[in-house]
């Protein structure tokens, strides 16, 4: 999975002034938790924050006072406008042995049904995984190709990368390859 290295500034709790002034110099107050460790204040380059990717799921590692810390984004607290960040939430993760995540799924292949009219739809667009943090996969890749007219995949029909477990149900559909529609006309007289 994709690591994103950032570096943190030491934060003191108790003065608003000091959020304010750092807010207008470009930073975010952060906090990061987790369990087993102890709780940190900090503050994240605006910069910082908004070259994360977005759509995709990635690891944070986070250095504060030369500890680094393998960190997941858990919240963006935006102002009442919503469009500037005001608060970010870390959840430290490097004494997690496992971890439950969304995976984005990557659908490849052009299903054997759309060349004869149907339509693929994907009804789902990321699974849960349960994986430990080492073999967390950045995506999932299902070859779709092999779906006729009216096909459907579910999510127990999708292998799991290596030392990892899908935790959606195995009934829920994934996607589909829709039948065309066919018009009926009313007869002439």
């Amino acid at each position: 999975m994709r690591k994103i290295q950032v570096k943190l500034l030491p934060r003191s709790l108790g003065r608003k002034s000091e959020i304010k002034r750092f807010r207008r110099e470009g930073y975010v107050p952060v906090e990061i938790y987790g369990k087993g460790v102890e709780n940190k204040h900090a503050y994240m380059s605006l910069k910082d924050l908004l070259s994360f990717p977005h759509g995709e799921t990635f690891l944070i590692e986070a250095e504060l006072e030369g500890e680094k810390r393998v960190c997941l984004l858990k919240e963006i607290q935006m102002g009442w406008l919503g469009d500037n960040p005001i608060h970010v939430d870390l959840q430290d993760i490097s004494h997690v042995q496992e971890i439950e995540i969304e995976v984005p799924i990557e659908f490849v292949g052009t299903p054997a049904g759309v060349a004869l009219g149907g339509t693929f739809e994907a009804l789902l667009h990321s699974l849960t995984v349960k994986a430990k943090i080492d073999r967390l996969p950045e995506k999932i890749t299902v070859d779709v190709s092999s779906l006729g007219l009216g096909d459907a995949l579910h999510v127990r029909d999708i292998v799991p990368p290596e030392g990892c477990v899908i935790m959606d149900s195995p009934e829920e559909t994934v996607a589909v390859v829709l039948e065309p529609e066919v018009e009926e006309t009313a007869p002439t007289e």
